[in-house]
């Protein structure tokens, strides 16, 4: 396998004959999904997505890819393909656009809910939406595409054979083979082995779910075992899944259905997703929901209520759930939660000390572990070595997971009989043709995080300095002296987070005292200068600091001349 080279000197520039690939998001990570393919000068983006924030990046909610690259080259971007309308895939769009201000070519069911997020954004009459089948066929300057329909968790998911001079790339976006599916028609695998007879290129695939051994099953097998769960559930039941599930939104209202429950929804996401999916006639047979005002009237033992929040993502309905904080419904000794979803690596830490929180307000915790209440929307091995069968490609470049998945996807192609790998990493420009399928260039790439209303760096001095003062606290520190530098008063001292409330007074005199008698040993030199005195007044700062508690904190200085 051909790991992605170091950083390549100097500008990059697209060879007119030359077919390549470029992530700038979504490769060696979960989220941000955002694929360029580049030929004759030209551009395609597929998907454009978005991930969560972690700790490590604190006041900060979503994360994006970050498109710097492709938007100082707009003019030679043609459009942007949604294989499908997870947030994944689709959720960067509302933010990223105006850097972009290229066509967009989705579904219907990706486009409905992405008209609804630009008009919130007011952008909905700017941005130009071309709605396609999730199977046919059409043209982008010197890329020809065919739309695959696969199997997931969404309606109307696509994978994409993208046809240039140098052959077809398949892109597979999130698919799996189920020859049951609660939504939507099954994988068209006679599309599939078309196009792997007329030959692929390439094959760009995700690799979430390549650990795991065998088939992902169907969504349908979870119906008996939901409606077995719930008849032998006697209070309340919620059950938390992706809002952008609906298969298991039809699932779980099915089972419900079946033991006399209705079904309501918690979360402004789920809601829209259901409204998206009655609007195109995904859910013909499913009951009206009540809402959930309507719902926490009726009797505990006949609601099962789904709310958003699966993955412990703060200010979701279970954490205000298990803060005891939701405005509407609240948790009783004996109810049971349910996870009918996986944990997305990463978010492990998140929704273990959600499950904790659940469990101590006497709730009973079900997960995948202990019965069958998931199935995923992600090809397992056995799928995996079916597709390569079908397609036959040439090369292999796994996407869509972290390195160990990537690594994973690398070997089982080689076992596969697939002559060529490249493990791609974000900004790697990976020339496929012609010639052998190497990394050729280092473009810049990253990820933004929305803090507040600001679009910042991940590494961007506030998040570090937020980082910093989360670990050390922070010193805020006004001298006010006279022209000459001599203390006018006494050095005002506050420290936040450094040592506790009852010792604070003591410690910010301390640190006081220790100013003045640093200031009694400098030189004229530093003490008419505003940038030396502060710097030897933080300097004098972190060391009493140190001495008093062990912390080293954020320190802030306010020098004031009279």
């Amino acid at each position: 396998m051909s790991p992605s080279s170091p950083a390549l000197p100097g500008k990059f520039k697209q060879q007119p004959k030359s077919l390549y690939l470029l992530p700038l998001g979504g490769t060696g990570e979960f989220g941000m999904n955002l694929t360029l393919y580049g030929h004759g000068g030209k551009w395609l983006m597929v998907d454009l997505g978005m991930g969560f924030a972690e700790e490590d990046a604190p006041g900060a909610e979503l994360l994006f890819p970050d498109p710097a690259f492709i938007s100082e080259r707009r003019q030679d971007l043609l459009g942007l393909v949604i294989t499908h309308a997870h947030e994944d895939h689709i959720g960067a769009v509302s933010w990223l656009w105006p850097e972009l201000q290229c066509p967009i070519y989705c579904t219907p069911f990706a486009a409905l809910l992405l008209r609804e997020k630009l008009e919130e954004k007011g952008m909905l009459e700017d941005v130009e939406i071309h709605e396609i089948p999730q199977s046919g066929n059409f043209s982008l300057g010197p890329f020809e595409i065919e739309t695959v329909g696969v199997t997931h968790s969404v309606p109307e998911a696509m994978m994409l054979a993208i046809t240039t001079g140098q052959g077809t790339v398949v892109h597979t976006g999130d698919w799996k083979f189920d020859p049951n599916p609660v939504v939507g028609a099954l994988t068209n695998k006679a599309a599939l082995e078309r196009i792997g007879k007329k030959g692929v290129l390439a094959l760009a695939c995700d690799s979430t779910n390549i650990l795991v051994e065998g088939r992902s099953g169907s969504e349908s097998d979870l119906n008996a075992s939901l409606e077995d769960i719930f008849k032998k559930c006697p209070h309340g039941i919620v059950a938390t899944c992706f809002s952008s599930n609906v298969s298991r939104m039809i699932t779980i209202s099915r089972a419900a259905q079946a033991v006399g429950r209705k079904v309501a929804l918690v979360g402004r996401s789920l809601r829209r997703i259901e409204k998206a999916a009655r609007k195109l006639g995904y859910m013909k047979d499913v009951p009206e929901f009540p809402t959930d005002k309507e719902a926490v009237k009726m009797p505990r033992d006949r609601v099962v209520f789904v709310a958003t929040g699966s993955q412990g993502e703060p200010r979701s309905a279970m954490w205000k759930l298990a803060q005891e904080e939701h405005p509407v419904l609240a948790l009783h000794q004996g109810d049971t939660v349910i996870f009918s979803s996986r944990t997305i690596p990463g978010n492990e830490k998140s929704v273990i000390r959600l499950q904790n929180m659940l469990a101590r307000l006497g709730a009973e915790i079900i997960t995948s572990s202990d019965e069958l209440v998931h199935v995923s929307g992600h090809s397992a091995r056995d799928e995996m070595r079916e597709l390569y069968a079908m397609l036959k490609p040439e090369i292999v470049v796994p996407v869509h997971g972290e390195y160990v998945q990537m690594q994973a996807q690398g070997r089982l192609a080689k076992e596969c009989g697939v002559a060529q790998v490249v493990l791609p990493q974000n900004g790697g420009v990976i020339r496929l043709a012609p010639g052998k399928a190497e990394v050729v260039a280092k473009v810049q790439s990253g990820i933004l995080a929305l803090d507040g209303t600001r679009l910042v760096p991940l590494e961007s001095e506030a998040l570090h300095d937020r980082n910093r003062i989360m670990s050390g606290g922070m010193a805020l520190v006004s001298v006010v002296v006279d022209r000459e530098g001599r203390l006018s008063e006494d050095p005002q001292v506050t420290l936040t987070g450094v040592v506790e409330d009852d010792v604070s007074w003591d410690a910010e005199q301390e640190v006081s005292e220790s100013i003045a008698s640093a200031m009694g040993t400098m030189g004229m030199d530093i003490l008419q200068s505003d940038e030396a005195l502060e710097d030897h007044i933080r300097v004098a700062v972190r060391r009493s600091i140190k001495d008093i508690s062990g912390k080293k904190p954020v320190t802030v200085v306010h020098i004031v001349r009279i």
